[in-house]
């Protein structure tokens, strides 16, 4: 390609320089000769050889100033482009720049997203594309490879693959990345499918007969096998079959005798398990007696150098059935540390420390049992697994991606009773300085846990079947219709929401105690473990929570980083509306004479429909419905025996449970 030239004096190289060059260029040649061949500055006529050997030194240096004039000129005229003539495999890249080439190269090299691998075992099949087998092609970096040629290493050779791709083109080999994780992750899910165990002959006592049954063939999937052909396959970029390596095991027989003593000696005293360095408090021990220990007790045949023999052990199912029912009481999840979020300094600051999880390996602990059982051993600790939680207390703010206030929200509760407020409280501080991870569903109902006496909550009014009754954890929904209007506001994803069975004022109030129907269909009711609250943290960041309860509010803060989302959102009212029944009344023994006692209110019943719309730079990324049908609910009345008027001939619209 020839080079091109720049037509001004501000950059590039000029025909005004060229000519310049050139005449410098004969000035040098000839102080060069004059001092090789001095008779030159003696003679205006040079000798025959004097030209020839001129000509061929000019004609070199000419050569090599022209080659720098065009590797400079042609670098200029590629600059931030790929050279000419350079490919990556079959994709022509000239003249791109890494950008360009790099969607080019999206575009051509489909293969992993597009490719179809069929793996068969016998008549069973399984389809997958290359990317699900680990098989990448990054086409920015394939860009890039093409966009380095003939810009990096030494000045000769830069300028070498420059004038090669000019010349007659360079391809260069397609850069493709195989993760044998992901492949290996992938036969594991069919080797679930397809390995099968060998069953040894099995051997048991019933009374003074010894049965045996006969084994199976084992089957087992050769990963590693398997793995080498799907490279094979995909480095070729190829859809194609390929018939997977499944290794047999064929059962063997083995001899009782010898282990009789052994289960002796498994049987001489109970068997006791217990978890590693427990403390008062902790689970165990667990005590198996003998009689127990003989009932878990099976013979396999198994395969020796010297032949065959049968073996004793401890019946696995049996054994796992206990480690599982025993697990959850040693499961201890982690927990991050907890922060609230300085708005000053927009740093977090740690008010709860993180914690170790820890759980049972079930597998380890049966494996650790089987052979410290068959060493003699009768008291033995259990395999235990510890998780470090994945935020610790040093957390930094900016590296969880938390750096301000993206959504909140305050719900008023006036009038609410001392213990009401207590629930609040008690449910609102489980959420202080929580982390939600990026991509998490957020379960309310997990952090809640237990509602119980025990746990800090009191009895308050509850709604329980068609009733409203004093019951532990009254006022929970005020913590969780706050969370949902703080989601539902920060734009974030509702998963799992219900409402409230009649409209409850509570949720309704406004900042001094006034009524606003427009919150009507906005709450959110947890009733643990039977009715959650989820959302998700479609972000990329990591979000904060901070709850503050105050003598009539509850304000629930979100702290991320804001993806610029916008919420918009419309309710139809109250339509629908429908009178509440009349007034239930009933006698109460535990109240005396005259005394009387509202325990439900009326609400009329309505249905109400809110919608919402989160778009980010104008595009819609979720759009959501909530359409609550609120039931109407009648005033329930109690008076003690004996009291006249109850219950009364004509009820008060305004004050039902007034006596006549």
């Amino acid at each position: 390609m020839p080079l091109r030239f720049g037509s001004g004096r501000s950059g590039g190289v000029h025909l005004e320089d060229t000519s310049y060059i050139l005449m410098q260029y004969q000035t040098l040649l000839g102080r060069f000769f004059g001092k090789i061949f001095p008779s030159m500055q003696r003679s205006n006529s040079p000798s025959p050889l004097q030209r020839v050997f001129g000509a061929i030194i000019g004609g070199l240096i000419l050569f090599g100033l022209v080659l720098m004039l065009f590797g400079v000129g042609y670098g200029l005229r590629y600059s931030g482009r790929i050279f000419p003539g350079v490919q990556a495999g079959w994709a022509d890249l000239s003249g791109l720049t890494p950008a360009e080439a790099t969607d080019q190269l999206r575009a051509a090299y489909d293969y992993p997203l597009r490719g179809q691998i069929l793996l068969r075992d016998n008549e069973n099949l399984w389809m997958a594309t290359p990317q699900e087998l680990g098989i990448f092609i990054d086409p920015a970096d394939n860009a890039q490879m093409a966009y380095e040629l003939g810009r990096t290493g030494s000045l000769v050779s830069r300028m070498g693959y420059r004038f090669q791709s000019w010349f007659q083109g360079v391809i260069l080999p397609l850069h493709m990345t195989f993760d044998q994780r992901i492949a290996h992750y992938q036969l594991s899910n069919i080797a679930d499918q397809i390995d099968i165990p060998t069953i040894e002959a099995s051997l048991r006592v019933q009374g003074a007969d010894v049965l045996v049954q006969q084994g199976q063939i084992g089957r087992r999937l050769d990963i590693a096998a398997n793995l080498a052909q799907i490279e094979t396959l995909t480095r070729a970029l190829i859809d194609g079959e390929i018939s997977l390596v499944v290794d047999e095991d064929l059962p063997v027989i083995m001899d009782v005798e010898a282990q009789a003593q052994i289960a002796r000696q498994i049987l001489s005293n109970p068997l006791t398990l217990r978890m590693p360095g427990a403390g008062e408090g902790d689970p165990g021990p667990w005590i198996f007696t003998r009689e127990d220990l003989g009932g878990m007790l099976v013979f396999e045949r198994v395969p020796t150098p010297e032949g065959e023999e049968y073996q004793i052990r401890i019946d696995e199912a049996r054994l796992r059935n206990f480690l599982e029912q025993i697990a959850p009481n040693l499961e201890r999840r982690p927990e991050n540390a907890r922060f609230i979020f300085n708005d000053d300094t927009h740093e977090l600051e740690a008010i709860a420390h993180a914690t170790q999880g820890q759980s049972l390996d079930v597998e380890a602990s049966i494996q650790a049992v089987q052979a410290q059982v068959l060493a003699g051993a009768h008291d033995i600790p259990l395999d235990m697994d510890y998780a470090a939680p994945q935020v610790d207390d040093g957390a930094n703010a900016a590296d969880l991606g938390i750096t301000e206030l993206v959504s909140s929200h305050t719900t008023y509760f006036y009038g609410s009773s001392s213990s009401r407020k207590q629930n609040i409280r008690t449910a609102a501080s489980r959420f202080h300085g929580m982390l939600v991870a990026p991509g998490e569903t957020f379960s309310m109902a997990d952090v809640l846990g237990d509602v119980s006496l025990d746990s800090g909550y009191a009895e308050a009014w509850i709604i329980f079947g068609d009733r409203t009754i004093k019951g532990v954890g009254g006022g929970v929904c005020q913590v969780s219709t706050t969370l949902f209007r703080t989601v539902f506001f920060g734009g974030f994803p509702v998963l799992e929401r219900y409402p409230h069975a009649y409209r409850v004022y509570y949720y309704e109030q406004t900042y001094g105690g006034g009524h606003n129907d427009d919150w009507a269909g906005l709450d959110a009711t947890v009733y643990v473990p039977l009715v959650d609250f989820k959302f998700a943290n479609d972000t990329g960041n990591w979000l904060l929570m901070e709850t503050y309860v105050g003598e009539y509010y509850l304000t629930w803060k979100f702290y991320s980083t804001s993806d610029g989302r916008i919420v918009d959102w419309s309710t139809t009212g109250l339509t629908n509306k429908q009178d509440a029944p009349e007034a239930k009344y009933e006698e109460n023994a535990d109240l005396g004479v005259g005394e009387i006692r509202q325990v439900d209110w009326a609400v009329e019943g309505a249905t109400v429909t809110v919608s919402r719309t989160v778009t980010r730079s104008g595009a819609v990324i979720n759009e959501d419905v909530f359409t609550t049908n609120y039931i109407p609910w009648r005033a329930v009345c109690e008076y003690g025996p004996g009291t006249d008027g109850m219950p009364p001939k004509d009820p008060n619209p305004d004050n039902p449970c007034k006596a006549d």
